[in-house]
Formats: structure tokens, sequence, C-alpha cells
């Protein structure tokens, strides 16, 4: 009874709704194309579902995620953690599992055992090219989504028959527009969220003849809507799809150590040198120099107009600036 209405819709029927209870995805990333992937996926019966991400609940995320609440961010609660408390409310037969860690090359393959689809909900390209090279090794179809201002993005990658992202863009962007200087509307959002779902929908239940082949792209402020073909840009010398492949984004000189987070003025430290942390004697030591907080996924120290936040993995947010030396010196200063 319960996927009753989605059993009726005839591509899908009772077959394929027991398809879609024996698969797995994963999705990267649980902001608000994350938060929009995950709820639909759960209420659709999906059997497993793991969502991966490194950030806590902040007051600007409410305006368009909508796993979460006030409560969440007084909490400072990790979004992984605070999107599997919701998802299991919505729907206690889903498997659901969270990890509160950065998405990277050696943090995500460990997690693509069965998964069926990878759904890219991230806020930059240096982890969708990490994702593409992974999805093309083991050939798992992964769903890209992208959204700022009023605009939207979505494509399906299916390795062996579509392009690849390296294909499609061969550099990652170095520039150009984000949440933070042109803002974002939770309407794009949706619209994005509930196209990854559709194409995720289609794989899962073993549609892939309805999966769209084309490049979608969208403006719901100007009422643009635009399609493009795009499968003459596959090359066969492409080194994450082509014939001979190495995978570039898989290696270990091409992987982030600090970066700028999209509309947050903060700057990542992830030191190559330390490993977890002891947040309990994190916390002892930092109480004799500030004030602080602390949950069982993270501790926080004030440092002038900076605010640090340490995760058990070594990894810190140094809030208030996009100084990477500032911020490396700020981290530092705690974590010798």
């Amino acid at each position: 009874m319960r996927y009753s209405r989605q059993e009726l819709f005839t591509p899908i029927g009772k077959e394929g709704q027991k398809k879609i209870r024996d698969k797995h995805v994963l999705v990267v990333g649980a902001g608000a194309l994350g938060s929009a992937n995950a709820e639909m996926l759960v209420r659709a019966g999906i059997g497993k579902l793991t969502m991966v991400d490194r950030d806590y609940v902040d007051w600007t995320n409410l305006q368009r995620q909508q796993l979460y609440n006030e409560e969440n961010v007084v909490e400072q609660l990790p979004k992984a953690i605070a999107a599997e408390r919701r998802l299991r409310e919505i729907n206690s037969e889903v498997e659901i599992i969270s990890r509160v860690m950065d998405a990277d090359r050696v943090t995500l393959e460990p997690l693509l055992d069965n998964v069926s689809v990878i759904v890219d909900a991230t806020d930059n390209f240096d982890i969708r090219f990490i994702v593409n090279d992974l999805a093309q090794k083991h050939n798992i179809p992964w769903v890209f989504g992208s959204c700022v201002g009023s605009y939207g993005m979505n494509f399906t990658f299916m390795p062996g028959k579509t392009p690849c992202l390296q294909c499609l863009l061969k550099t990652i962007p170095m520039s150009g527009m984000t949440c933070d200087t042109v803002g974002i509307l939770s309407p794009v959002v949706q619209i994005v969220s509930s196209y990854q779902v559709a194409e995720t929908l289609k794989i899962l239940t073993e549609n892939a003849e309805a999966v769209r082949d084309t490049l979608l792209t969208f403006d719901v402020w100007k009422n643009d809507f635009f399609t493009m073909k795009v499968q003459n840009a596959k090359s066969n010398d492409c080194h994450s799809c082509g014939e001979v492949r190495t995978y570039p984004y898989l290696r270990y000189e091409n992987a982030t150590k600090a970066e700028v987070l999209c509309g947050r003025n903060t700057v990542q430290i992830r030191p190559k040198t330390i490993g977890k942390i002891n947040l309990d004697e994190l916390y002892y030591k930092l109480t004799k120099l500030g004030k602080c907080e602390r949950n069982p996924y993270l501790v926080s120290i004030m440092d002038g107009d900076l605010k640090v936040v340490f995760f058990y993995d070594g990894r810190a947010f140094i809030h208030g600036t996009n100084d990477m030396t500032k911020a490396k010196s700020v981290y530092y200063k705690y974590i010798g």
C-alpha cells in the first residue's frame, strides 16, 4: 500500500518497485540538492541510501535545505547526522548510512560496493571530477546536478555510453558564479533535484532507454529552458573514460588540501599528516584557551573574529576568512 501510487505508474509497476527496494544509492553531499534527492529517494522506497557530507547545519541553509530545522543549527549538528535522523522518521524501512567526512578519492571508493547510482549533490568541481573518475573506474552511472542563482543544470553520465565529465569540461572551472556571489533560489534546487531523482529512478528500475541523453539547462527566473546534444563530446583520448585510462583525479597530487567553501566565508583545512582527533582531549585543551562548544561530532572555539571548528577526522573549518594562509596559521596554533 505504501508505494501503491508509484506502482500504478506503468514504467515502474510492482516489479520496478521491487528493483528500487533492492538497490543502493550513494548521495555525495547533504546540502540543498542532497537533502531533496535523499528525501525523494527514501519516500520512493530505495533499499539502501548512503549520504556523505563534511559540513554541519548553518542558519543560511534553512532557506533551501529541506531536511533541517532550527534545532539542528543550535546543536551544530553535522548535516549527514541530521539528515539520517529525519530520513528515518520518514521511512523506517530504508537502510540509511551517514558519513561525516570529506568526500575525496580515499574516502569515497570504499563506499561503492553494490552502489547502483551515484547522485552528485556537491558544490564544487574538485569533488565532481573525483566522482567522475570513480564512476568510470567502477562502471557506475552518476547523475550530475548544479544550481546557482536562478540557473540549474542536469546530466546523467552512463559509463561506456555517454561522454564523461572530463570529456565535457576538460579542465576544472576556476571561476564563475557561486551561491556566495549571486545567491540561490530554492525552486531551482527542487527542479534540479526532481530531474536527478527521475533519472535515478529510471536507472534503478532498469529503464535505461528512458534516460535523457541531453544536457539540460534552465533559468527559472528568465523562463529559459534548453537541452543540448553532447554525444559528440565523447573522446577516445580521454584519460577518464577513453581507451587508455589513468583516472587523473584519483591521484594524490591532484587532491585539494585546503579550499574555500562555497557561500561560507570559510576555509577548510585538511592536513595530510594529521589523522583522527580525540575530541574529548581537544575540548579539554581548548577550554583553557577560550570559550568552547562541542557535541559528539565536533569541537569549536572562537579565535578573535574567527570561529574554528574541528572534526574528529582532523579537518577544520576556519569561519570568517577566505585567506588560506591565515586559516592554516590559526589551525596549527591549536593542532601542532
